[in-house]
């Protein structure tokens, strides 16, 4: 893991003394099977304007807004000569701007930003202990998949930068997971980035933090000290661009150390969910993954209990397997079991049975009803005991009760005046 950040940080060194000789830079995806992309090609010249050479699929219909897009950016960045081949199979305007961008950038050393519209729906932010059942992973490079991920209804949506992108894209995918943040609708969903490993995922915050994002996955985490490397990040950014409200921090756990530190690394700050990363961590036991999850019992355990202790939710790893639906619903009601609040998915397909099997069966809201009635008699007559049928009820058990007739509320599963119906039988 260590030499996979290492090479990172030699390969981003060596694109930056690269883009100092660079007069040519390319950026993009193009291909079979590439849709809602482009790939651009710019080469800067010494004369003769600025020629612009577009192919795509929908020249007709938006080829005149997509001149006038690039134009725009020309001038945005003093760029007076120069050619533009643009191969478009269907890209929205912040998909071509991320891609022209991050040429430009690539070849003249500019810090400057052209940001699309902020879009006011997007506008934000989530709490601490909002429900996280669910969390769909996109690859940040790839804007086909992100464009319409709201609709399917995940608690969260992650906009990947790590293990799903080459580490030669990782540079322009920063420039299109920003403008995702921006211009993407995500119906509700919480705004979530995983960066790429600290120390070189710090430098992945200054294109996520200015622009509402809700939640940070911190990946291969192996000490509380990383989580203050990020969260110190975070605050010079805040401060410099006048942001106020909370970025949240979910650590991911991928290997032995990492959970000999989870509970250090669960009570660090702005931590509100740790998630377990069985792929990398049974990497690292020299052992193969399975789907009862043996081998890393161990691990799964050592992390819910540090949640618990610390006040966190616990979050499960993702099922790889996104054909085999009754494999992934015996995997998350082992994974509830345990004490899982949620965990990841990389289908939506997969979103439907992580929420119905994480949420409370009808046995369940039947046994906190009467947990909850009992407790609210008990206190309506001024008792400092609760009890139901011949069983004491500690604070404990009603708690979680309490939390379970929430949760079923929350889920559509139990009306909110459910007492009243209750005390009618």
């Amino acid at each position: 893991m260590r030499s996979v950040t290492l090479h990172l940080l030699k390969y981003e060194t060596h694109l930056k003394a690269e883009a100092d000789l660079a007069t040519i830079a390319t950026t993009g995806n193009k291909g079979k099977g590439i849709r809602s992309d482009c790939q651009v090609t710019l080469e800067l010249r010494q004369s003769g304007g600025t020629e612009i050479r577009l192919t795509s699929k929908v020249k007709v219909m938006y080829g005149e807004s997509i001149l006038t897009l690039c134009n725009n950016m020309f001038r945005h960045y003093n760029i007076e000569h120069a050619l533009l081949e643009l191969d478009d199979t269907g890209a929205l305007e912040p998909v071509i701007a991320a891609r022209l961008e991050a040429a430009i950038r690539k070849l003249t050393g500019s810090t400057l930003e052209f940001l699309p519209e902020m879009l006011p729906q997007n506008n934000y932010r989530t709490e601490k202990d909002r429900d996280r059942f669910s969390r769909l992973y996109l690859p940040g490079n790839s804007p086909s998949l992100m464009i319409n991920a709201g609709i399917h209804k995940p608690n969260g949506i992650i906009l990947d930068l790590e293990d799903a992108v080459a580490v030669s894209k990782k540079e322009e995918a920063r420039f299109l997971v920003r403008n995702a943040l921006r211009s993407i609708d995500f119906y509700g969903a919480e705004r979530m980035v995983r960066i790429n490993q600290v120390p070189a995922g710090l430098e992945d915050l200054d294109y996520i933090v200015p622009h509402n994002v809700n939640l940070i996955l911190v990946p291969k985490c192996e000490s509380a000290g990383q989580i203050a490397q990020v969260n110190q990040r975070i605050d010079a950014i805040k401060a410099e661009k006048g942001i106020s409200g909370n970025i949240w921090l979910m650590p991911i756990i991928e290997s032995a150390l990492g959970v000999l530190k989870a509970h250090e690394i669960a009570t660090s700050a702005n931590v509100v969910a740790m998630a377990i990363g069985l792929e990398d961590y049974t990497a690292d036991l020299g052992t193969r993954r399975t789907n009862e999850g043996t081998e890393s019992f161990f691990a799964r355990s050592m992390v819910v209990n540090a949640c618990k202790a610390a006040g966190i939710q616990a979050i499960d790893s993702v099922f790889s397997d996104i054909a085999d639906m009754e494999a992934l619903k015996q995997t998350v009601l082992r994974s509830k079991a345990l004490g899982f609040d949620g965990m990841g998915c990389i289908h939506p397909r997969q979103i439907r049975v992580i929420h119905d099997n994480f949420a409370p069966d009808e046995a369940e809201i039947e046994k906190a009803k009467k947990i909850v009635n009992a407790f609210i008699e008990a206190t309506d007559k001024g008792l400092g005991v609760v009890s139901l049928g011949t069983k004491m009820i500690d604070p404990p058990v009603v708690k979680r009760a309490q939390h379970t007739i929430n949760l079923a509320i929350s889920m559509g599963r139990l009306q909110a005046d459910w007492r009243n119906e209750f005390l009618a039988v």
